[in-house]
Order: structure tokens, then sequence, then C-alpha cells
């Protein structure tokens, strides 16, 4: 398929679409969707390819933002995908109880992750193949010959008993490439212009151990955050942005009295291919009123800081 040139979005459609078609024929293909726009052009390119033979699976793994399951299956209605949405956020908490090493916690995500979804597939009659919305990025981190940088799910993760064949219609492709793509499709901008939204979702945005208690901390802190965003006129002006629940609290005062509480760290970002990246100038104003709010609104933060790091030497997540 694409092999390095520059992108030619009809073309790439129209040979990935033949592709498709050959490889699969009039077999079951399975998707795993994201609520992001990996995925999504990912389906949309399927389905235009085989039609209802598609089935796509949304997994809440507990991990994602506020609200966002019940969002993304509302989105994708108009999309006329077949999709099912299934939640299971008790198992991914169980499998990483304990667990703080980031590596480790990408690594248990990604399993309990590919365990959920290969439950769902093998539950889906005659299914054949498994589609991904893998894009070079994601291969170039999980295997770089210095070593891996982050761990994907999609990278080297499935079950050797599963016993599908892949469909990677996009990896060869960075970020960029994948909108323009999007865009021929026709897709929404609600889903073309969704800032990039990690796997392990808010899972590499919370620091140490994960628990229902510390997801919700972050939730709450990540809506407002964003929210803000797209009343100031921001969001659309930032490649990527989200808080993150720091692995350390902090003393400070409320009513008058001492309370030793946990610490957001806020992150906005720009960039084109995710291989670098450019910390956002957001107006001092604006953070101001963001760290007001958090601190008011949400139960056990009592502080709040902006990461003004680039990429390299920080990666866009924190984890």
């Amino acid at each position: 398929m694409y092999n390095g040139e520059k992108l030619a979005p009809k073309q790439f459609v129209e040979d990935a679409v033949k592709e498709i078609k050959a490889q699969v024929g009039n077999d079951i293909v399975i998707l795993g969707l994201s609520g992001g726009v990996d995925s999504t052009v990912t389906a949309l390119l399927i389905d235009k390819a085989i039609g209802h033979n598609l089935q796509c699976i949304f997994v809440d793994h507990g991990l994602l933002r506020k609200n966002e399951f019940e969002t993304v299956l509302k989105n994708y209605e108009s999309l006329g995908l077949n999709v099912k949405g299934v939640r299971a956020a008790d198992r991914f908490f169980a499998a990483c109880k304990g667990i703080t090493d980031p590596e480790l916690k990408r690594k248990a995500i990604g399993k309990t992750f590919v365990d959920v979804f290969a439950d769902e597939a093998r539950a889906v009659k005659d299914a054949k193949w498994l589609a991904q919305g893998t894009i070079w990025p994601d291969i170039a981190e999980s295997k770089s010959d210095k070593g891996t940088i982050k761990s994907h799910h999609n990278v080297g993760g499935l079950p050797e008993d599963l016993h599908f064949g892949l469909v990677e219609p996009l990896k060869y492709l960075y970020k960029y490439e994948v909108r323009e793509v999007g865009k021929e499709l026709g897709l929404d901008r609600k889903f073309l212009e969704r800032h990039p939204f990690p796997g392990p979702g808010l899972g590499v945005r919370c620091l140490e151990e994960l628990t229902p208690e510390r997801i919700h901390i972050l939730q709450e802190a990540d809506a407002i955050f964003i929210d803000n965003l797209y009343e100031a006129g921001l969001y659309d002006k930032i490649w990527q942005a989200g808080a993150i629940l720091l692995p350390i609290r902090s003393t400070g005062v409320t009513d008058g009295r001492r309370t030793y509480e946990n610490v957001i760290a806020l992150r906005a970002v720009n960039s084109v291919d995710a291989v670098t990246a450019e910390v956002i100038d957001l107006p001092f104003e604006f953070l101001q009123k963001v760290a007001k709010e958090i601190i008011a609104q949400v139960d056990g933060v009592n502080r709040v800081v902006f990461d003004i790091s680039p990429k390299p030497p920080a990666t866009i997540e924190w984890e």
C-alpha cells in the first residue's frame, strides 16, 4: 500500500479499499474502536470495502475521559457503523492493582485490553480478521532499534491462539496523514479534529497505582481543562491537551485549615507527526481560571501546575 511517497488522499482511499477487499474477501472483520481518528478512519475504510461484514467493538476500560463511553457511542451512530460497547473497568483495575512502574502498567492495560477484546472477538461467528488503527509512530515507539520507548498494545500484542489475520491499512501513515484520509472520506470534525488520546487512556496520565478513586479525580480535572479550552476557542489550536494526576501531594490551605492533597499538571502541545512536540503558550489568565476551577470543584486537589517540557526530551504523555 502506501510506501512513503507524498500522500494523495483520494488515491490512498481507492488503493486501500481495493487491497482490503482483496485481502479479506467476504470474511467477517472485527475492529477495536477507541473514539479517536486512527481507529475511526480505519473503520470507514473497511466499511467502504466490505460494509456490514465489519463488526466494531468499543471497550470501556474505566480509563476514558468523563462521560466518554456514552458520548463516543452516540457519535458513532451517525457513521452507520456496526458497533458494540463493552464495559470492562473492573477487569482493568484488577489487572493494574499494585503496579506503579509505567511500562508494566502499559503492558497490564494492553494485555487486559487484548484479553477483553479477544473474548468479544471469539463470540463473533465466522470472524477471521482483526483490524487495528495502527499508525507508524505506534510501531516506531514500540520497536525502536534503541529499545522500546513506550509499548503499544496494538503492536505485537495479540494472543497466539486468536488465529486472526491482521488488517492495518494506516500502518505507514503519520497522524496528520490519517486526518487527510479522514477528510477525504467525509469524516465529521468531531472525529477529525479530536485530540489524540492514548490507547491506555488516563492510565498513563494517572501516575503511580490506578484506582477508581484516583481516576475519578483525574476525569473531573481533565473535563474542566478541556471544557475551558473549548469555551476559550483554544481547543482547535492545540494538537493534544490533558490533565495529569501526579504521584505527590502538597500542603495547602482551605477555609483557613491545612490540607495535604493531590497535584494536577496540565499539558498542551502542538505537533505534526507526534515525533516532536512544542509546548503551547496558553494565556496566563486562562491557566489561572482553569487552576481555580479545578481546585474549587475537584475534591482532593489543592495545587495545579503547567508542564512546559518539549518532546524530546520529554514525551507527550507522562508515562
